[in-house]
This record gives C-alpha cells, structure tokens and sequence, in this order.
C-alpha cells in the first residue's frame, strides 16, 4: 500500500482545495463592493488561513514526489481552472477566446516542466571562458 503522504494525488488534491479557498479570499468581496475595507480585508485573512492550512501540507508533501517547479506550474494550472470555474460561475463573466489562448500557454509550460530532461540540452553558455578582447 502506498504511503498517503507520497501518493502524487493528494498534493493535487490539496493544492485545488486551497486554490477554492484563496480564490474566495481575493476575489471574493467583489460582489461585496459596498462593505467596509477593513471588513474584507479581515474576512479576506480569515478565509486564507484556510487557504494555508492546505497549501502548506500540499508542498511538503508533495515535494517528495514533484520537484518544487513542477509543484508550481501545477499549482497555477490548478489556479486558473479554478478561477475560470468562480468568474464564470460565481462573478457571472464570460470567458473569452483571449483567456483560452492564455490558458493554452500555461498548459504548454506543463509540457516543458515534466518533459524528460533526456529530451532537453543542456544550455551552454554563448561565450564560455574568454577574457575580454579590446580591438584597436
């Protein structure tokens, strides 16, 4: 049986309940445009508690199976479904052909991260070892 703690979905799981979490902290109180600041910034605060009470086991745990590049590019993969879910779902907006594209992108560097690093060459530098020359 494999240990909870470095199963590779549990941080997934983790890091998406966070994301639900620090999507309503900061995003929140935008349908409550008309509260006090101090209000929100507070109940912004208390929700991200919660928010770090997930994130934080999330990384640690999941560093033992991700290194913590590929933890990142998951986590904001993770953040952009999940505020596409809550602006569509909760705000009311639309998504557009711009924000797909943008997506796309995130995704792609997804490729990149967990591509074998067989596949990827060593970057060299242009101008290795040379003193500077001054031409006369």
């Amino acid at each position: 049986m494999t240990d909870p703690i470095q199963s590779r979905w549990l941080p997934i799981v983790l890091l998406t309940l966070s994301n639900v979490f620090m999507t309503f902290a900061w995003y929140g109180h935008l349908k409550y445009k008309s509260k006090p600041m101090l209000l929100i910034i507070l109940a912004s605060w208390g929700i991200a508690f919660f928010e770090y009470c997930l994130m934080v086991p999330a990384n640690r745990w999941g560093n033992s199976v991700y290194s913590a590049t590929q933890l990142k590019i998951i986590q904001e993969v993770i953040t952009l479904v999940v505020f596409c879910g809550f602006a569509i779902f909760y705000l009311g907006e639309k998504i557009k052909w711009n924000h797909l594209a943008a997506f796309v992108c995130v995704l792609a560097a997804v490729g990149f991260i967990f591509m074998p690093e067989k596949m990827s060459a060593p970057i060299k530098p242009i101008i290795a070892n040379q003193s500077p020359t001054i031409s006369k």
